[in-house]
């Protein structure tokens, strides 16, 4: 691989010379051949053992994988994203999922999705919810939409993940309060919390607060997790969603890592020892189409975090190096032109996520593009992972594609330019300065309008859309729809609520995450004391925002 033409892309008029066919969807020129004169791949002092970037799986740098024998002794978690309508509905679902994944030697984890009101901190009832209630996700208003969301679960037995980041805090909190209920402690409650607050301010926009406030939330949970839920992560840092945005799978790996330091920053900055809160860090990558570029990013991922850890924060503790990570299947990628093309897609792409060392993995479904996933897409995606993990035996050998030459090659190469944009990250002041700045909007933006072009001039084929097209391209799909019904119901449903509640009690503990807020405490207790006592969850992301404000954007959007 060249070092100077690695970038060159098949849409620049300038590269007429370079063949689009031979160029990654990230810009790198793969070069026809690999060999060791590209790559050292052993030592130089004995050719038996490997080269120490490389390393051996379950030892520094963890380039070939954090534990010793992977897949081996434990394969991955399948964990299947969910939610839409109201939270019987999605309640459904999650018994369905567990009932499919009986027999499985994985382990099975939940993952929820919530609805658009949801995610932005607002009641179902709010004027701005309007029609979009319970359509791309499951409607939570309150902890007694909680007890039902989870209803007949052991939420102390099984893992459970939340995809929210604004109101981060105040779903976990629910969560919490709805466990206490049940007599069950934080300390015995396991699951992931994704509250990558950053990565919305450079692609998804699901944020409420300004920056500042935002990273002080997110710290607020590290914290609270640190001292009473220590089989909890914290944080899911999400390079996802910037992938979905446009980036590039190397910008992906530098934003997604940087935005990691500066949560570990804060964190330190909070007074907290690095080594008491790093072990439950945890990742959230994409696994997109380029399939050797996906695992190279993971490889280089675990390198760059470990050393970061190591030698930048002084982390001592060796599960402080871990990069954990969760991948999912790429929802870009999907077409609505012959989806049942999907299927194969997906599968590829998890098989790039497990070649590359994965912890968990999310296989989507043909149908999203179209609507929210039907039991029966949902059905194959989960077989999809369960093909993969019992009938393809990638399992039976650690890290089958470590001292490739051409692999490790591009591994070395996405490190050292995902080293150069944190360095430029670090020289502007740090992830919040940039996003002032507009710097990862621009970068994003640029990325995704290349490869834009380049699909546009046909140099990048996508199977049924801009070749190979048949004239069957709407295949008969069944599509799930949410009725109207679902927003009336979870309205009135909330209405009650409010109407049942102590308003008096409800108004003190409103009034006391305000005081928490304002004198710059930890807010997590507060929150919980406020789903007990019935405050909805616009109530308290209002009585934060009375605090902190609402963040539009800065001048440079």
């Amino acid at each position: 691989m060249s070092t100077t033409d690695h970038k060159k892309t098949a849409a620049d008029p300038n590269d007429s010379g370079i063949d689009p066919e031979s160029v990654t969807i990230s810009g790198y020129e793969i070069g026809t051949l690999y060999g060791p004169d590209q790559v050292p791949t052993t030592s130089d002092a004995d050719p038996r053992i490997p080269d120490a970037r490389i390393g051996t799986p379950g030892n520094y740098p963890f380039t070939r994988g954090i534990h010793e024998q992977m897949y081996r002794k434990r394969l991955w978690t399948m964990r299947q994203f969910a939610g839409f309508g109201s939270a019987d509905d999605t309640n459904a679902r999650f018994k369905y999922l567990l009932e499919n994944a009986r027999g499985t030697k994985a382990n099975t984890g939940l993952s929820t999705a919530f609805d658009l009101p949801t995610l932005m901190g607002r009641d179902s009832d709010d004027v701005l919810s309007a029609g979009e209630v319970g359509r791309c996700g499951v409607a939570i208003d309150t902890i007694d939409d909680m007890e039902r969301l989870y209803a007949d679960i052991p939420v102390d037995k099984v893992t459970v993940s939340q995809t929210i980041n604004g109101p981060a805090c105040v779903i976990w909190a629910m969560y919490i309060a709805m466990a206490r209920k049940r007599g069950i402690a934080p300390s015995q409650l396991g699951g992931t919390l994704q509250n990558d607050i950053l990565k919305e301010f450079h692609s998804q926009n699901e944020f409420i607060y300004p920056p500042e406030a935002s990273v002080k939330l997110v710290v607020d949970t590290i914290e609270y997790a640190t001292q009473n839920c220590p089989r909890w992560n914290s944080v899911s840092i999400s390079g996802y969603h910037i992938r979905e945005a446009g980036s590039t799978a190397v910008q992906e790996l530098a934003f997604t890592l940087r935005d990691g330091m500066e949560y570990v920053e804060a964190a330190m900055e909070r007074g907290l020892d690095v080594d008491t809160f790093a072990p439950r860090l945890s990742f959230f990558f994409n696994a997109h189409n380029e399939f050797f570029e996906e695992i190279c990013k993971l490889r280089a991922a675990r390198r760059i975090w470990a050393e970061a850890m190591k030698e930048r924060y002084g982390a001592r503790n060796e599960r402080s190096w871990w990069m954990r990570t969760h991948v999912q299947t790429a929802g870009c990628s999907l077409t609505e032109q012959q989806p049942l093309n999907n299927i194969v897609r997906v599968a590829y792409q998890a098989l790039a996520g497990v070649l590359g060392g994965t912890q968990s993995l999310h296989t989507d479904s043909m149908d999203e593009t179209l609507g929210l996933p039907t039991e029966t897409a949902v059905r194959v995606a989960l077989r999809t992972q369960q093909i993969l993990a019992h009938e393809t035996g990638v399992h039976r050998t650690v890290d089958p594609l470590g001292g490739s030459w051409y692999v490790e090659a591009l591994t070395d190469q996405m490190q050292a330019d995902a080293d150069g944009i944190i360095k430029e990250i670090d020289d502007m002041g740090g992830v919040v300065e940039g996003i002032h700045k507009g710097y990862f909007r621009r970068s994003i933006a640029e990325a995704s309008y290349r490869f834009g072009q380049e699909m546009e001039a046909g140099d990048r084929v996508i199977v049924g859309v801009n070749a190979y097209q048949d004239g069957n391209e709407e295949q008969p799909v069944e599509i799930l729809q949410i009725p109207h019904q679902v927003e009336t119901d979870q309205c009135d449903r909330l209405a009650r609520f409010r109407r049942d509640r102590d308003d008096e009690e409800t108004a003190r503990a409103l009034d006391g995450i305000r005081a928490a807020a304002r004198n710059g405490e930890n807010v997590m207790e507060s929150l919980v004391e406020g789903a007990l006592k019935c405050c909805t969850l616009g109530e308290m992301v209002q009585a934060m925002a009375d605090v902190f404000g609402r963040y539009t954007g800065g001048p440079e959007w």
